[in-house]
């Protein structure tokens, strides 16, 4: 089982549910875990029996709703709390210390911090990192509409202090108002579909994905899987 976590007080939601709709193609058990205060799952993926805390599946997609910790998740499912988890990949969207705490995020296999430049989810999400008890390796995913040098040499300035260990490469994502549009369709139809998303943002999901696959010969097959999910297939 691998752990992914993804910190920051940016909208993540979206992101990571396409990140798993490609490694569920891909064959892989995937359980996303929606820690965040505003709890954006419990809107966006539909489930038939809505509660204040449950685990609804949505396009082969396990997503954990108002369960703050694995022995929470573990109650539910009605299993021990000395028994794994049977899936491959679990998907951690936090944004705060608490939940980066509760579900050891330090110790996960690859941790994120994702961010766009507004002052809203920069100073917050820097203020999460700050707030920390001990250092943590992050990558960065950027949501920018320009993609300068001078973005990523100001959120290194601003980090100053904090607990972040950043990781030399960054991953960008753009914002563009045709990308936002097609993920608000795809909200309203209740579906991921991939066919117009933007060059940059298709390839950066990609990116992502081949990143945190163990085997590495099955990178080749994340790009074949994407094009599978572009047509519908």
């Amino acid at each position: 089982m691998k752990t992914v976590g993804f910190i920051g007080a940016y909208d993540k939601t979206d992101l990571i549910i396409y990140i798993s709709k490609i490694l569920t193609t891909m064959g892989k058990k995937v359980l996303v875990i929606d820690s965040t205060t505003m709890q954006k799952a419990k809107y966006i993926i539909p489930t038939i029996f809505p509660a204040k805390a449950y685990v609804t599946e949505f396009e082969d997609i396990d997503v954990a709703v108002g369960l703050y910790s694995y022995n929470a998740i573990k109650k539910y499912f009605g299993i021990s709390e000395q028994e794994n988890l049977k899936y491959d990949y679990i998907l951690i969207d936090a944004d705060s210390v608490e939940a980066i705490e509760s579900f050891n995020i330090k110790s996960a296999n690859q941790n994120y911090f994702v961010t766009g430049f507004d002052a809203y989810s920069i100073k917050k999400g820097l203020e999460i990192l700050k707030d920390l008890p001990e250092p943590i390796k992050l990558k960065k995913i950027l949501f920018s509409k320009d993609i300068t040098k001078e973005e990523d040499d100001y959120l290194n300035y601003l980090s100053l202090g904090s607990k972040a260990i950043w990781d030399e490469e960054q991953v960008y994502f753009p914002i563009e108002l045709g990308d936002q549009t097609f993920i608000i369709e795809n909200q309203m139809a209740s579906k991921l579909k991939f066919k117009k998303f933007t060059e940059l943002y298709r390839e950066s999901l990609i990116y992502i994905v081949e990143e945190l696959l163990d085997d590495k010969k099955e990178e080749a097959l994340v790009r074949k899987t994407y094009k599978q999910l572009e047509k519908g297939v």
